[in-house]
């Protein structure tokens, strides 16, 4: 682990590399912490902005489809995106990490051989976002198109971690082409298939015989919301796993740009806490 990871896992209490136990995940709520969760209010649901995965990957490209970030062994994917999301809670809300962050990623091995499921892994909720905005009541609310229930303001442009809409993080310049999001899953929040996700978030090589090709949704719709293209959770498959960032509306999938941000994204997760 290098002093960047170190000082990030400090910085959210989190005891990085410890070996897996039940759901794959940091589990800040097992660390004594100055914060109650239950004091804090219902910042339970982000996208993972672009900003802040440069700042914790070190790297302009970002992660791509390797979300180790420090984790080693079993389920490190998997423990190391859930460590992205309370990590970058934390910088939005100090204290936020206590209320145990889960990525919504599927993988092919859980650990026992068999898939795991996003859907399964973040709770029963409410989920609400940075700025308290209702993004849906339960599992079988997310399981929809677009979040069922979700604030008007909110539901056809999923907001980041400051609670700020992801099409247009920077209110002061244009809109950017930046909708796909990492899921690995069916829009139900299935695993989506066995090359969908990365190696199970262990790999970002850009070579698809061997990574496959992840499976990703929109935080944004692109036009009308009406088929499963404009799905948040399972809209498309991103043409590899290899870190890279396109922001621009180049036409779609370049399938001669093996990267996580080739048609048109940077490799973002959803974050959900599992105490709203």
């Amino acid at each position: 682990m290098n002093d960047r990871t170190l000082g990030l896992c400090i910085a959210v209490m989190s005891g990085c590399g410890a070996s897996d136990t039940g759901d794959a995940g940091f589990d800040a709520g097992t660390v004594t912490t100055a914060t109650d969760a239950g004091a804090l209010p219902t910042f339970s649901f982000f996208v993972t902005s672009y900003r802040a995965l440069q700042q914790l990957s070190g790297r302009a490209e970002g992660f791509g489809g390797d979300l180790r970030f420090g984790q080693a062994g079993a389920l490190a994917g998997l423990r190391g995106a859930d460590l992205i999301c309370a990590t970058i809670a934390a910088q939005s809300m100090p204290g936020a990490e206590a209320k145990q962050w889960r990525a919504f990623l599927s993988v092919v091995d859980g650990g026992d051989g068999l898939p795991r499921h996003a859907i399964e892994r973040v709770g029963t909720g409410p989920w609400y976002d940075r700025l308290g905005r209702l993004v849906a009541m339960n599992p079988s609310a997310l399981a929809k198109l677009r979040p069922q229930g979700a604030d008007p303001l909110i539901i056809d442009d999923l907001p980041n971690e400051d609670g700020v809409p992801n099409h247009r993080p920077d209110p002061s310049l244009a809109a950017v082409d930046n909708h796909h999001v990492l899921t690995g899953s069916d829009d139900q929040g299935h695993l989506f298939s066995t090359t969908s996700t990365c190696l199970d978030w262990t790999s970002a090589l850009g070579d698809r015989a061997l990574e496959g090709q992840a499976r990703a949704g929109r935080s944004w719709p692109q036009g009308p919301v009406n088929d499963k293209g404009d799905s948040w959770i399972a809209a498309v498959e991103v043409s590899g796993c290899a870190a890279g960032v396109n922001l621009a509306n180049t036409g779609g999938i370049d399938l001669a740009t093996p990267t996580v941000g080739s048609g048109g994204g940077y490799g973002a997760i959803y974050c959900f806490a599992l105490t709203p």
